[in-house]
């Protein structure tokens, strides 16, 4: 969608949904804005015609095409009164104004992943609209800069054409031992190239990105904390998907060409998937109307911060899925005729302990949540931590669980095409079944979900993304360990032990935000 001069959003098609004048009121408003965008999107290294028909890629459109029917069935849910464009907008593009907004968001995500049982896209663009909110009126209260009232002219252009917001963070990194500004070849991280009299030449990459392709604009963000010789890199704005200096290279999943093959049952969930794609930035121009930072590069610590809490929160999704794999497992135990074994209850209680724990803890922060200078709200993030490092382990145990309770012939079943063969067909709808009363091809498809979530394209949100997704375990445990308030610990156990040492109170020692925030005024005294 490209822009005027001015920065204002222009339409590309007349009459297409999502551009000015006609929002997208639906799910397949959606899907239709994102037809004849010309995008260069390669896919076994080819240039695939129109993303939006290709079968690999269908199904995660679908996924972010259902956020858009939720709003419309459960507007209490899934949209919000937004203070900047003043009408009720998607959740998703909606900027937080109370704990209960930072709540609805929790909520809103695990219902998500239960419709969709994948990834459904928008959780970045939501996360980074929230933190660039706060990240750029810091700036500019610190540098007298006009980021903050740029980026909210450009989210109520957003809200107003009710489009899908991405976020690119991560980039390729070339030598980690080296920052950005050291690296052999200076395009390992995305950068400034040319500063022009009405905006900005960045160049670069950004990898494994969610739901770009289907996005409308993508924020483009720095990855880590940078230092002054990194100025060129401290670079955040707004890119419209559909600019020509763009390249998407689609990534592979694990079980991908199934949806190549026909049929539905082997794909074990065919009408929803995720999306992670390779961006190329070659030289894209970009007016300064959508920069939101330039060289201060002391806020790029700010903002990832800020992203990755928001961000290690959205992981309650996972419960969502979580929920489906719960039902996945009831089922097949069902099906195969021993749903009231002991073992079979006592595995299917500790699924839903471990998911129901990924979600305490990221309700829990996102119930913490606290007031920006901006007038946004934050979550708490000690426990957005603790909500993502739960998210890199449970999901591994549920997937264990779901194939113990599945059996073997969750991976070693027969192909659909087998089951429908004019031979093979009857032999395996005879022999296949379990309890008498339920089909073959029903007992399969269930096979074939847990098979999709556990091993198969799905795996890949549900799994691999829980591990490494908004940082890996690690990322996670240095910021636990930078709040975990040891030496204030450590006195109120001497306290109570009467242990006596020279040196402070407890009540003298500094809190984390995590406990300054509980224990305000002093109340650690």
């Amino acid at each position: 969608m490209p822009m005027d001069g001015d920065g204002s959003l222009t339409p590309t098609a007349t009459g297409r949904p999502g551009t000015p004048g006609n929002p997208i009121t639906s799910g397949d408003d959606y899907i239709e804005s994102l037809r004849g965008r010309g995008l260069k999107v390669y896919l076994f290294g080819e240039l695939v015609d129109e993303p939006v028909d290709h079968p690999m890629i269908r199904p995660s459109i679908n996924a972010v095409a259902r956020t858009y029917d939720l709003a419309n069935e459960n507007p209490d849910l899934a949209s919000a009164d937004s203070s900047i464009c003043g009408k009720k907008v998607n959740r998703f593009l909606h900027v937080t104004e109370s704990v209960d907004d930072v709540v609805m968001q929790n909520r809103m995500q695990r219902k998500m992943g239960q419709l969709t049982g994948t990834c459904f896209q928008r959780c970045v663009g939501m996360d980074a609209t929230n933190s660039l909110h706060s990240v750029t009126f810091d700036i500019d209260a610190k540098h007298g800069t006009p980021y903050h009232q740029r980026f909210k002219t450009f989210i109520g252009e957003m809200q107003e054409s009710n489009l899908v917001i991405g976020g690119a963070m991560t980039d390729v990194k070339g030598d980690r031992s080296k920052g950005p500004s050291a690296q052999d070849d200076p395009d390992m991280f995305v950068h400034v190239v040319e500063r022009r009299d009405d905006g900005v030449v960045i160049r670069g990459a950004k990898a494994h990105q969610t739901g770009c392709i289907n996005s409308h604009w993508v924020l483009v963000m720095p990855t880590m904390r940078l230092s002054e010789d990194d100025r060129d890199y401290a670079i955040v704005c707004a890119v419209p998907v559909d600019d020509p200096g763009l390249t998407f290279i689609y990534g592979r999943q694990s079980c991908d060409t199934r949806s190549m093959e026909g049929g539905d049952i082997d794909q074990g969930n065919a009408q929803y998937g995720g999306q992670e794609a390779m961006i190329i930035i070659e030289d894209v121009f970009v007016p300064f109307e959508r920069v939101f930072m330039d060289g201060e590069f002391e806020f790029a610590s700010d903002l990832v911060e800020r992203f990755t809490s928001y961000h290690r929160r959205s992981y309650v999704c996972k419960t969502g899925l979580g929920d489906v794999i719960i039902g996945a497992s009831a089922t097949i135990a069902d099906y195969n005729g021993v749903p009231n074994a002991s073992h079979i209850r006592d595995k299917l209680v500790e699924m839903t302990h471990l998911n129901e724990t990924i979600y305490s803890s990221g309700i829990a922060a996102s119930h913490e949540s606290f007031e920006t200078s901006s007038g946004n709200y934050q979550c708490n993030d000690m426990l957005a931590n603790v909500c993502k490092h739960n998210v890199t382990r449970f999901p591994y145990e549920l997937s264990r669980l779901a194939q113990d309770l599945a059996g073997g012939l969750m991976v070693t079943a027969p192909s659909e095409k087998d089951l429908n063969g004019e031979v093979t067909g009857p032999l395996l709808r005879k022999f296949l079944k379990g309890r008498s009363d339920v089909s073959a091809e029903n007992r399969l498809r269930i096979l074939r979900l847990i098979e999709n979530m556990t091993l198969g394209r799905n795996a890949v949100g549900y799994l691999t993304e829980s591990m490494h997704g908004a940082g890996s375990p690690q990322a996670q445990r240095v910021q636990i360990a930078r709040q975990s308030d040891l030496e204030y610990k450590k006195k109120l156990a001497k306290n109570l032990a009467g242990v006596t040492e020279d040196g402070d109170t407890a009540g003298d020692i500094p809190l984390s935000p995590h406990q300054g925030r509980m224990f305000p005024d002093g109340e650690n005294d």
